[in-house]
């Protein structure tokens, strides 16, 4: 795989009224992405709302975003599951229909240990490794967290080739930039973070404000990575109430609403997310005016 920098927008699933995913417009918005400059497109994350829908469901976003993508830009395939079996299986999937690497989230729920977590991902790799492997970690949700030294450990393995590091904690993303090998690439995945990850070495962002400022995101990826800490500066900035305000309720009800805003795609979300609030909307509103997207 070529290695993966800049922005990797972590997409919505548009669903339909009756909560059906709207694959149309799933083709529409990668159209869009690839318009707008986005480097990647993730699909099946927790943005995508991977905990509700089915596993079939899963396989066929990941094969028309591959398909609809035809190589135009790189796809990064959620594999990830608390069943280390499962996601071996999405992943053989994904390889199959030609993805062009999987994010593998930290199992959630079943706790494992440090060792676990070597092990879980270590059998991933062992079985899809010839389809990169990017670690997950976001402990906000799955509770179990991927220590520094175990990602260090596990950047050891082959088929495994980068983190998405979703705690917002910069020194420790700064540990892990300065100890890990070469060809091992550090991701952010906390949008109001990710700019001091990436002037420090970071290689991206897999980013939810990308959903509906995907220019302006792919431009401060660029710069930051560059080493030009005055334009990210600056398109960070004027971004910053959005990677405020796309969080006031659960991701990602209130970007699935920004978006609808937009007309980008509709509001539609599955139980158990719920729409966003009245006092939600405002501020969402807000954000998106303060950043110039209204």
């Amino acid at each position: 795989m070529k290695p993966i920098t800049g922005s990797i927008v972590a997409l919505v699933t548009p669903m339909h009224e009756d909560g059906s995913v709207d694959y149309a417009t799933l083709r529409k918005l990668i159209d869009w992405h690839i318009e707008q400059g986005t480097d990647c497109i993730g699909v099946v994350g927790t943005t995508g709302e991977s905990p509700t829908v089915t596993v079939e469901e899963h396989c066929e976003i990941i094969r028309v975003a591959v398909e609809h993508a035809a190589g135009r830009v790189p796809i990064m395939a959620g594999c990830g599951g608390n069943s280390t079996r499962e996601a071996i299986a999405l992943a053989q999937y994904a390889r199959q229909v030609g993805a062009d690497c999987q994010l593998q989230v930290v199992p959630y729920y079943n706790k494992p240990t440090q060792e676990g977590l070597y092990q879980h991902f270590k059998a991933i790799a062992e079985a899809t490794g010839d389809l990169p492997i990017v670690l997950y970690n976001v402990p906000g949700r799955t509770v179990a967290d991927l220590l520094p030294e175990t990602a260090l450990r596990l950047a050891q393995v082959p088929g495994i080739v980068g983190i998405k590091e979703a705690t917002g904690n910069i020194e420790r993303a700064q540990w892990l930039i300065r100890e890990k090998p070469a060809h091992f690439a550090v991701y952010s995945g906390d949008d109001a973070t990710a700019v001091a990850l990436m002037l420090l070495g970071g290689q991206g962002n897999v980013s939810v404000t990308a959903n509906v400022a995907p220019r302006l995101m792919h431009e401060l990826c660029a710069a930051a990575i560059a080493g030009d800490a005055r334009t990210a500066t600056r398109i960070q900035m004027q971004l910053l109430p959005l990677h405020k305000q796309l969080f006031v309720e659960a991701n990602p009800i209130p970007v699935k609403w920004a978006m609808a805003r937009l007309g980008l795609c509709g509001p539609t979300l599955r139980l158990p997310l719920t729409p966003l609030s009245a006092n939600g909307q405002a501020v969402v509103e807000a954000a998106l005016r303060a950043s110039g997207l209204l």
